[in-house]
């Protein structure tokens, strides 16, 4: 291999690997050693708060990563030089949990100021909101600096919505680096929290779907047949344990009580690929809450800013004024 040729290898090495390598598992260890336990404490607080927010918070940081990759980007406002991600059909009046991230950069501000971006506050957030309701736990990697920008045209093209098919969560989740298990996995999350009426009412109300009968008529109750009407009332996505985290999310599908399209879809969809690892997770728990974890590293690693890249936020939800 000649000269120019060892040069162009080693960029590519470096490329590739570089980003990997920047995030770590010790990022703050000497920086801000308290600021994991300072994140900690206030996710447990806001959990115990209200159980909800627990899936709020991992939805939040699923959404951030999905859009420029885990900038903290879904947290910027709009203002007069950002339109930002939060009034994105798959965002506006559903996506919460700002003040939640807010409040634990504001203490963790009180220990260590300028240290700690808001990206890695969300990415360590979610681990400790599901842990919080009894899911898995996993080291997360640090390092990652907050975007200066935000897009609505990016959130509105790259983020799952409801109706979508197996086909097309798996496309979408393919594009982000994560497999059919992952984008399972992941949807499994769906096994706490709630959705509105407005994002079920089609299924409910719809013969032809692939929906228990008695499931829709009891979601009925509180989810009106006409639209503008009872939008924003809330079921839970798990009706049978909605504040734990386990595996009933999957042997739901199976009865075809998936309260969203986009879930049952993963069961009674064109794709025996998720119809296979639904049955599994639905058999085996514990396989289910490793793969969780395992996905949410993977998604955590998505395009993250390093180095100088961005900036480190003294708030979350808008830029440094320099």
């Amino acid at each position: 291999m000649g000269l120019m040729g060892c040069v162009a290898f080693m960029l590519l090495l470096f490329c590739t690997t570089s980003t990997a390598h920047y995030l770590s598992y010790k990022f703050y260890d000497k920086k801000c050693p308290n600021a994991l336990p300072t994140i900690r404490a206030s996710i447990r607080r806001a959990v115990s708060r209200e159980q909800r927010m627990a899936a709020s918070l991992i939805r939040l940081h699923f959404h951030d990563c999905f859009v420029q990759g885990c900038d903290a980007s879904i947290l910027l406002e709009d203002s007069a030089s950002i339109k930002g991600e939060q009034k994105a059909i798959q965002n506006m009046g559903s996506v919460r949990g700002f003040n939640v991230i807010e409040d634990a950069k504001s203490n963790v501000e009180k220990i260590c100021p300028g240290v700690v971006s808001c990206a890695d506050i969300l990415a360590v957030a979610a681990r400790d909101a599901s842990v919080a309701v009894g899911g898995p736990s996993w080291r997360v990697k640090l390092g990652r600096r907050d975007s200066t920008k935000a897009s609505l045209a990016k959130a509105q093209r790259d983020l799952p919505l409801f109706t979508d098919s197996a086909e097309t969560l798996i496309d979408r989740f393919s594009k982000k680096g994560l497999n059919a298990r992952d984008m399972v996995a992941l949807s499994g999350s769906h096994t706490i929290g709630k959705a509105q009426c407005s994002t079920f009412r089609g299924r409910i109300y719809n013969t032809t779907a692939e929906i228990d009968a008695n499931f829709a008529r009891t979601r009925r109750h509180r989810c009106p047949a006409q639209r503008n009407n009872g939008d924003s009332n809330l079921a839970p996505l798990d009706l049978v344990t909605p504040n734990s985290f386990d595996n009933s999310y999957f042997k739901n599908l199976i009865q075809k009580k998936g309260l969203l399209e986009s879930d049952q879809v993963l069961f009674s969809g064109r794709s025996r690929t998720t119809q296979n690892i639904v049955i599994e997770y639905s058999k085996m728990a514990s396989t289910f809450k490793s793969d969780f974890a395992k996905a949410m590293v993977k998604m955590g690693d998505i395009s993250p800013l390093i180095g100088s890249a961005g900036q480190i936020r003294r708030i979350c939800r808008a830029v440094n004024k320099h």
